[in-house]
């Protein structure tokens, strides 16, 4: 296994895991480089074309000439092979950039959309706390712009390192051939543009983290504005989103006006250094021409100055695709973090294909991560299969907190949880979260079709007539069949196209769709109307015959019919029995239901729909 990648962990490091997943593509990975072999064996090609065309215009010389793979010929044969060696050195660059450009864009892609399906993957498998500690605007900036910056380090990057590395190589070892003395020029230049690039890449990597941040920002600032813009408008908050907005947007400018900056004094530094070689090498050529202390021929001193003065391109872009680089190894990086971030805990091994659903609490203890106080402590409960246990209590009491416990959204801190008798830890999660069925007040529905939302995930397979009867005993077909496309219409974004209450009926029709022995209403009814909460009580009613049901919170005819009711303070059990009991005791429970029964008649009275305090 991979170690986790370190804040402190070297860019060689993270550069070279991210190369790692070029080993699927190996195959065609070889044939780039192949392609730009040919195009960097194309470079030299070009000055030496040069040589002999210089001893072609040259009538004082009568030497032979070497052509390559031609063997000696007269010097008249030039006339011919230095246009044909043109077009020849033409053809051969052009196939060379295309098998290159293409296989290589082949690889970088394919290795993009791995590095990004495999943070997805990760993503869906995080613990709660995860989500709980990290905004989504950082997380979805990760998939989209951090990914695109490792595509720049990947794609653009490699291209240039490969073709225009290469390009030098040839260069050089040109140069050497011809004359290796005055190419020590440039080999003396290197170890001063090699300080240079050490020095703009730490730069660029310090820098390009903290642009990522920035757009982080402004893609956290933007989802919360899109999907909150009711409550934005509804509260007059369009000028402080706006500036919140621009402030980011700002940030996020600066933090590129520095990147280019850096970028903009590091290019040109490096041009001077290599031209400054090239200045210094003329002027040796030529001293020691004049002096007669040269005894290379006029032709390849020219051929000799003409690839060197092809290098300074390949160079400058070489240098300036280090900041390319170094933006994709901080991108990399933050996606590797995340990607080595640990799975949601799953030890267990045992399966079963249905449960009773007789669940126990016992000294049940939880703690939030970074809380000042337990959320839940020493809780004892005991639900009997085909029970149903309300639970009700002021906001913070734990109501919720327990009901995420039972799936394992969370795992407990002390004290054990039991399903049958047998520990949550010995279940798999897939297993143990197959008999839950989950309706929350907090509704979820994606952008697809109302059949797919209720056939949702492990219920995708359903019969559409077994969809239709579910949606029907959520009573949610009295507003779907008057749909232009029934149970196939598009919800939109979380069911923007859908009232809250028909919002309420499909998570509902979900939970029947699915058929689990237990099923845990968090407020299932809070967003319908007193109408439709009458046929939906009915509904769930049926739904709870036979099943081990927790409800939270709800209205006060789902807490009269629960077997027993659970009255939560500060993470305990304060009061338990059922409704009858509860009243004769006239304890905190009673207290709560004078005050609900005195709204209610208040807004009976005032002819207002009647709705329960929450609990």
């Amino acid at each position: 296994m991979t170690d986790p990648i370190r804040n402190d962990q070297g860019g060689l490091r993270v550069y070279l895991r991210l190369l790692g997943y070029v080993r699927p593509y190996w195959h065609v990975f070889a044939l780039s480089i192949l392609g730009y072999m040919m195009f960097a064996a194309s470079q030299p090609m070009f000055p030496k074309l040069v040589d002999y065309f210089i001893r072609a215009l040259d009538v004082n010389d009568h030497n032979p000439v070497i052509l390559p793979l031609l063997g000696s010929f007269d010097k008249s044969a030039l006339v011919w092979f230095v246009p044909i060696g043109v077009l020849f050195i033409g053809i051969f660059r052009g196939i060379g950039s295309f098998l290159g450009s293409y296989f290589l864009a082949k690889v970088s892609l394919g290795v993009v959309n791995d590095l990004r399906i495999s943070l997805f993957n990760r993503l869906v498998l995080l613990p709660n706390t995860y989500f709980d500690n990290n905004n989504s605007g950082h997380l979805i900036s990760r998939i989209i712009y951090n990914v695109n910056m490792v595509t720049g380090a990947a794609t653009d990057a490699i291209k240039v390192v490969f073709r225009e590395g290469m390009t030098v190589i040839a260069l050089l070892g040109f140069l050497f051939w011809t004359n290796w003395r005055l190419t020590m020029v440039f080999v003396a230049v290197a170890p001063i543009i090699a300080i240079v690039v050490g020095l703009t890449g730490k730069k660029f990597r310090k820098l390009s983290k903290k642009l990522q941040t920035s757009m982080g920002d402004v893609t956290h600032i933007a989802s919360e504005t899109i999907s909150g813009y009711r409550v934005v408008r509804g509260f007059g908050g369009e000028t402080y989103e706006q500036q919140r907005f621009r402030n980011a947007s700002y940030r996020n400018t600066n933090q590129g006006l520095k990147l280019v900056k850096v970028s903009a004094i590091h290019t040109p530094t490096l041009q001077f250094l290599v031209l400054s070689a090239l200045s210094i090498l003329m002027y040796i050529i030529l001293y020691m021409k004049s002096s007669g202390a040269i005894t290379t021929s006029f032709s390849e001193l020219v051929a000799f100055i003409t690839a060197a003065g092809l290098l300074p391109k390949p160079i400058r872009q070489l240098s300036e695709v280090n900041a390319n680089i170094q933006k994709g190894i901080a991108a990399a990086q933050s996606i590797f973090e995340q990607v080595d971030e640990p799975t949601e805990p799953d030890t267990g091994t045992f399966t079963t294909d249905r449960v009773e659903g007789r669940i126990e609490f016992r000294n049940l203890g939880f703690t939030y991560p970074a809380a000042d106080r337990p959320a839940l402590t020493n809780l004892n409960l005991t639900i009997e299969p085909g029970q149903t246990v309300a639970l009700v209590g002021r906001s913070g009491s734990g109501k919720t907190t327990l009901a995420n416990l039972l799936p394992r959204f969370y795992g407990h801190t002390e004290g054990d949880i039991l399903l049958d008798g047998r520990p949550l830890g010995e279940y798999t999660l897939r297993n143990l979260r197959s008999h839950i069925a989950l309706v929350t007040q907090h509704v979820t529905l994606f952008n697809d079709t109302i059949a797919r939302n209720i056939a949702y995930g492990d219920l995708q397979d359903m019969d559409e007539e077994d969809i239709r009867l579910a949606a029907k005993a959520a009573y949610a077909m009295e507003f779907v069949d008057n749909l232009p496309e029934g149970l196939h219409t598009l919800v939109g974004e979380n069911g923007v196209l859908l009232s809250g209450g028909q919002r309420q009926r499909l998570a509902i029709a979900r939970a029947i769709l699915k058929d689990a022995p237990v099923l845990i209403l968090d407020e299932a009814t809070s967003a319908l109307d007193t109408e439709s909460e009458r046929h939906i009580q009915a509904a769930l009613d049926e739904v709870m015959k036979g099943r081990t049901t927790l409800v939270i919170a709800h209205r006060l005819s789902t807490i009269e019919n629960a077997d027993v009711i659970l009255v939560m303070d500060k993470g305990q059990i304060v009061e338990s029995g059922n409704h009858s009991e509860l009243l004769a005791k006239d304890g905190a429970y009673a207290r709560l239901y004078r005050m609900q029964f005195r709204e209610q008649a208040e807004k009976t009275l005032d002819n207002e729909p009647v709705t329960l305090v929450e609990a």
